[in-house]
């Protein structure tokens, strides 16, 4: 499907949806400065053939504006003619969307988010021993151990793909980039929201009850 054959109402239902995550994610302090990026996925989906509206690079995301988004395809390239740059992250997106054909993907920073990157580099991931909140990714198991797995962060964006690439797991709806940021996603905006959310909830808990067995010892 081509960018054209996408029905109007569809883009401006990813537009609209756009408008109410950022506002709702900027109202958390979740994209300090300018940072963090969103994207809904348009119309069909072949891994090869896809467009998104997404983030426009640069801008504050407290404030609405209508350079605010732009759509772009499979590679994140513009689809339509405009003087706006998608996020410089956009090839992440691309990325995931190829390979997990999903609905919306949203990424922010937070000092959580930050912090456990960090505090587990050297395995590469998070692990998650039975919280409540595993259940947001729709896994029921008693006790569940998941772990969030975690990649290099390179100023050169094109570097970090193959890491994304061999690291993400099909039933993980994220992945985190070391001292950056998490990249959430599911099938439409309310799940990739909700993952997103719990993500967030796990990073804040694991840290504080590493603190907590620490103060133990």
């Amino acid at each position: 499907m081509s960018f054209e054959q996408i029905a109007l109402e569809d883009k401006q239902r990813a537009l609209l949806e756009l408008r109410e995550v950022k506002e709702l994610f900027a109202s958390r302090g979740w994209f300090p400065g300018t940072s963090g990026n969103l994207s809904i996925r348009v119309g069909d989906y072949q891994p090869n053939n896809f467009q998104f509206a997404i983030t426009a690079s640069g801008k504050d995301k407290t404030v609405h504006t209508p350079e605010d988004y732009l759509f772009v395809d499979q590679h994140g390239k513009p689809c339509e003619q405009t003087s706006l740059k998608p996020s410089a992250e956009t090839l992440i997106h691309c990325e995931i969307y190829r390979l997990t054909g999903a609905g919306a993907i949203f990424h922010v920073h937070t000092v959580w988010n930050n912090v456990i990157s960090e505090y587990f580099w050297d395995r590469n991931s998070v692990p998650v021993d039975g919280v409540e909140l595993i259940k947001g990714f729709n896994i029921w198991d008693e006790e569940a151990h998941i772990d969030i797995p975690i990649v290099s962060n390179f100023a050169h964006i094109p570097s970090i793909i193959p890491e994304v690439t061999e690291r993400i797991q099909k039933h993980i709806p994220g992945i985190l980039l070391r001292k950056h940021g998490i990249y959430a996603w599911g099938a439409n905006a309310f799940e990739a929201k909700r993952h997103l959310e719990a993500f967030e909830f796990i990073f804040e808990y694991v840290y504080r009850w590493e603190l907590l067995k620490r103060s133990g010892q």
